[in-house]
């Protein structure tokens, strides 16, 4: 699905130098090679501040534990993604309350948020699935008009811009009170091992996720609240800072392979190719087919009988997840949620993506419906 060793090789001399230079000067933990990171994602966001930590799990956690909500609060958040971003709402004894998502692009929508707000409703959280942004606007006036927090999801979608009507730019992660994302290798900008980050514009809170993320406490030794211990190393940050030159080179090599494959299928009745919003770009952390007519698993196993990878991302909505029951109603019907999950499939889509090695997975796609 990805090739790491393909990218790595690419870059190298860079990122041998900037490890060794964190070896040489012993500075493992919160070395100027994290302080480094953090000034230029700043930059490269727009953003007043970047808190590095662990990973992004830790990263929303961290974010809702700031935020001073209190069990049984209501936290909103889409059905259709990875359990984490519930997950964290679950173990701070906060209420799940999940929604579906557009058919098309695979997102909460306004319209979906406003719906499901009730008196105990404390945050939203937007999760910018695949690659692209929700159209973050609209819900920023539902949320500002309600007291609702917003927290972004931003785990797939660095790189990616919210597009206002008027056309500016902004990043995905800083238009909410605080976006959060990941650094698993995987992901557009990734590591080599685990790493997260939260992002906000707002001086207080930024020192408040700063404490939590470090023992509860500002000043060393003194403490003023309960905190976790999540830290970026420095040799993550000194790889994360070269590749974050490349991110944007990164995320125009991935738009290149969608292109070629949006092409190959579009006669194709059978697949839905992916959709992209007119109000974001899209970075493409994965490339994720709808299949129409009811045989995406007998797809995925002709693919992988010519040894094609494909994933599915997610095989079951979260309110059918077992780690749920008891905190969803369980009538809860979420429809989209519910199809996609029997409809999608993802295929490999990376910076080094060759045109033989993808001519070789779009004939593989074509020749199971021919």
């Amino acid at each position: 699905m990805v090739d790491l060793k393909g990218q790595y090789s690419k870059i190298k001399a860079e990122v041998d130098a900037a490890v060794v230079e964190v070896l040489e000067s012993a500075a493992f933990i919160n070395g100027p090679a994290v302080s480094r990171f953090q000034a230029s994602l700043e930059s490269y966001l727009g953003v007043g501040h970047v808190v590095p930590c662990a990973n992004g799990t830790d990263a929303l956690q961290i974010a809702m534990m700031a935020l001073g909500f209190e069990p049984g609060d209501e936290v909103i958040v889409p059905s259709f993604t990875f359990l984490a971003t519930a997950e964290v709402i679950a173990l701070l004894r906060l209420t799940p309350v999940m929604v579906d998502v557009d058919p098309e692009t695979f997102l909460m929508t306004p319209e979906i948020f406003e719906r499901a707000i009730t008196a105990k409703t404390k945050a939203v959280v937007p999760v910018h699935l695949f690659g692209q942004s929700c159209d973050m606007k609209p819900i920023m006036k539902i949320a500002g008009e309600r007291g609702i927090a917003v927290i972004e999801d931003a785990a797939q979608s660095i790189g990616a811009d919210y597009i206002f009507r008027d056309g500016r730019h902004q990043k995905t992660g800083t238009l909410g009170r605080v976006g959060c994302t990941s650094f698993f290798p995987s992901k557009n900008l990734g590591c080599y091992g685990d790493g997260g980050a939260m992002f906000t514009n707002d001086d207080e809170l930024a020192a408040m996720i700063r404490s939590i993320a470090n023992h509860g406490q500002a000043e060393r030794y003194y403490h003023e609240r309960v905190g976790v211990n999540s830290r970026l190393d420095s040799i993550q940050a000194a790889i994360l800072d070269i590749k974050l030159r490349h991110l944007d080179e990164y995320c125009d090599a991935r738009r290149s392979v969608a292109d070629a494959y949006d092409a190959a299928f579009a006669e194709l009745s059978e697949l839905a190719t992916p959709v992209r919003a007119s109000h974001s770009t899209h970075v493409f952390h994965q490339y994720t087919l709808r299949v129409l007519d009811g045989s995406r698993d007998r797809l995925r196993d002709h693919l992988a009988s010519l040894e094609v990878p494909a994933m599915i991302y997610y095989p079951v909505p979260l309110q059918q997840q077992n780690a749920f029951k008891g905190l969803v109603p369980p009538d809860l019907e979420l429809p989209v949620a519910d199809r996609l999950c029997t409809e999608v499939i993802s295929l490999p889509i990376h910076t080094e993506m060759d045109a033989a090695t993808q001519t070789r997975i779009i004939d593989a796609v074509r020749s199971f419906f021919r």
